[in-house]
């Protein structure tokens, strides 16, 4: 595809400054990097980018047209994802103890598995209707506009400019974890800051969910 120099630079200047900007994505993800590591943190940023990659494929494909145009189905999904960060902000509030204490427990259940961090990751993110309408109005502004494009050209250049925004969101998102996981291994030694940590991770995700009910 054909960019200048100068939309390049914007679009990822534009790209790094969504990637940084706290939601319920950045804030699962630091949660889940605190509470039970590295390798936990990566499978949640792994988790979100691929139900981000499910959007640029409907993006591309125009299935998330049906979101910007139904009222009905944009809201079935928003319910759904809000439903689901307030289920996830509710274990963490109304959990005995904190998710730190159960992951060095290796015999515990409830220990969260790599899987089960992706798992989640990807319904938090494909849940989140505002994530496809995002894709929807942000990536054809940097599409070529020359008339001479075919359909399969669009789609292609809706999928690289998609997945270098995804790219760019895994190296951030790669800072963050690396960051936050060392915290953890202190919080161990002090478990009510730990439990204190987890009730405010669970208060975020509950008001995120909420927010996005809200959302019209």
């Amino acid at each position: 595809m054909i960019m200048s120099a100068e939309a390049w630079g914007l679009f990822l200047i534009a790209c790094f400054m969504l990637n940084v900007a706290p939601g319920p994505d950045l804030i699962f993800i630091l949660s889940r990097a605190i509470g039970h590591g590295r390798k936990i943190g990566f499978a949640a940023s792994f988790g979100v980018c691929s139900g981000a990659l499910v959007h640029v494929m409907a993006a591309a494909l125009g299935v998330s047209a049906i979101l910007a145009t139904s009222a009905l189905v944009f809201s079935i999904v928003k319910y759904v994802g809000a439903a689901y960060l307030v289920w996830l902000g509710c274990q963490a509030l109304l959990s005995r103890e904190s998710s730190l204490t159960m992951d060095a427990q290796a015999s515990d259940p409830k220990v969260l598995t790599v899987w089960s961090a992706y798992r989640q990751g990807v319904l938090i993110d494909i849940l989140n209707p505002k994530v496809a309408l995002f894709f929807l109005a942000f990536l054809p502004q940097f599409l070529s506009h020359d008339g001479t494009q075919t359909s399969m050209q669009v789609f292609f250049e809706t999928c690289l400019l998609g997945s270098i925004v995804i790219v760019i969101g895994l190296i951030v998102e790669a800072f963050f974890v690396l960051a936050a996981a060392p915290l953890g291994a202190y919080l161990r030694s002090n478990h009510r800051f730990a439990l204190w940590l987890d009730r405010m991770f669970g208060g975020l995700l509950m008001g995120l969910g909420v927010r996005l009910a809200l959302t019209d």
